[in-house]
């Protein structure tokens, strides 16, 4: 008797076999745009398998949460669970029917269907979000600006805040400020600024920014009872629709500038070199400026990486030659938008005068002499004198006796070394054999030391040989 009784009140707890059932719901079936939604599915069984859910209305799932209820129905326990799936729909659509294997089996829910609709930012929300921009027509690689208003009510609570961007895909951003907070008494006002400019021309547009917000609610649980939760709304601001403009053929700086050049010197001593300060002010696409390096026949030309600090470029060169020359205009040629025009502009010439300037060698064609059929006509050799013969043997004499007391090869032979060891001269005679790997190294090093105030070492063995092999003295 003792076992039956336990028997039987095992039986009372088990739940009894009813038949499986999967349900489909939605927290709200008419929700505007930035709204959270919940969907959920009840299932009735024993053994279930979860389905994997990651997107539904086209919207990426933000969060799940399950819960298990069991309830008597006519005497009997029924046991079932609830699976939701949290989202923020975008527009409306049709939940399809969603299969469950239970105690084995396939059971299918209920399609539902859920309305969207747009979002009417009131004038007196609790949060504004709001997008503009300084122009509405650009051309390509032309700067503008946007600026991104969040309007927050005084009051208006938040537990959690995210922000997502407005997608940029077409669109340079050179810049972006720090946010900056004010108060016009009513609504907290954070401004962010971004500098832009448009990668391709035709109708481009900015879609809306978003800003999640979290706030305090209460719901009602399975049990009927108040249980404070979370809950999430999504506020979005405006989109940008902006023209964008070609730029004439040929042109690829779109903005308003100045140039100017500046040298450390205009007169200088022989394998000198001349340092030279190049900059481009203004507005505009200056990022797409290439190396202003000329070519200059019989002058060694050495270019550093430009830099660009905000409105400004900068590029500095060095110049090296042992004879005048002339350093051309720097010339920048660009499409104003203001002017609607073409415009050039460059700098002025710069005339470098070199001291003990080598001198140049004329081009000197030598022809050939006729020889002529005419008979030569020599002198009769003078009387042979033996007197001058003394003279000069003995000039010679003495000429030898200084020449081995005084050495003078030496004095050559010293002031040669000098010469090689001086960076600037041993870099110029180098500067012809630079297609030699191992002379290459050695004029990186020595531009470096030079231009750029390193204090690196090469190989002097190397130096050497590449001395020797190419002759240089």
């Amino acid at each position: 008797m003792k076992n039956l009784g336990k028997i039987l009140l095992l039986l009372f707890l088990i739940p009894h076999a009813v038949d499986a059932s999967v349900v489909a719901t939605l927290s709200d079936k008419s929700v505007s745009v930035g709204d959270m939604v919940t969907y959920n599915l009840t299932i009735s069984g024993e053994n279930i398998q979860r389905p994997q859910i990651n997107i539904l209305c086209e919207s990426d799932i933000i969060s799940t949460a399950s819960q298990t209820s069991i309830q008597m129905v006519n005497g009997d326990y029924k046991k079932s669970y609830i699976l939701s799936y949290k989202f923020m729909p975008q527009k409306s659509c049709e939940i399809k029917p969603v299969e469950v294997e239970i105690d084995g089996k396939t059971e299918v829910s209920n399609g539902v269907s859920l309305e969207v609709k747009a979002m009417r930012a009131a004038k007196d929300a609790d949060f504004i979000l709001t997008l503009e921009s300084d122009k509405e027509e650009v051309f390509v690689g032309e700067p503008f600006s946007v600026t991104l208003l969040l309007k927050q009510k005084k009051g208006a609570q938040a537990v959690d805040s995210k922000f997502v961007a407005p997608e940029l895909k077409g669109f340079w951003i050179k810049s972006e400020s720090d946010p900056v907070r004010s108060d016009d008494g009513e609504y907290t006002i954070t401004t962010l600024s971004y500098q832009m400019s448009a990668q391709r021309d035709g109708n481009v547009t900015i879609t809306p920014a978003q800003m999640r917000i979290a706030s305090r609610s209460n719901s009602v649980d399975s049990w009927g009872a108040w249980v404070p939760n979370i809950k999430w709304k999504s506020y979005f601001s405006n989109k940008l629709d902006l023209k964008v403009k070609p730029l004439p053929a040929g042109i690829s700086l779109v903005g308003d500038f100045t140039i100017e050049a500046t040298v450390d010197k205009s007169e200088i001593n022989a394998n000198e070199a001349v340092n030279v300060m190049l900059k481009v002010k203004g507005e505009g696409n200056l990022e797409d400026i290439k190396t202003f390096k000329p070519y200059i026949d019989g002058v060694s030309v050495f270019d550093e990486k430009i830099v660009l600090q905000k409105s400004l470029l900068t590029q500095k060169m060095a110049f090296v030659s042992d004879t005048d020359f002339t350093i051309a205009p720097f010339t920048l040629k660009y499409f104003n938008p203001q002017r609607k025009k073409i415009q050039t502009i460059a700098t002025n010439k710069i005339e470098i005068k070199v001291k003990n300037a080598k001198p140049k060698e004329e081009l000197v064609i030598k022809r050939e002499e006729q020889k002529s059929d005419e008979a030569v006509v020599t002198s009769p050799p003078k009387e042979f004198n033996l007197t001058w013969v003394v003279l000069g043997f003995l000039a010679g004499l003495a000429c030898g006796i200084v020449l081995m007391l005084l050495r003078p090869w030496k004095l050559l032979k010293k002031e040669k070394n000098v010469s090689i060891k001086d960076p600037k001269i041993l870099l110029v005679k180098l500067l012809p054999y630079k297609n030699d790997v191992q002379v290459q190294e050695i004029i990186d090093i020595l531009e470096k030391n030079i231009y750029e105030n390193a204090a690196l070492h090469y190989n002097k063995q190397t130096l050497k040989e590449c001395l020797k092999r190419y002759k240089i003295s």
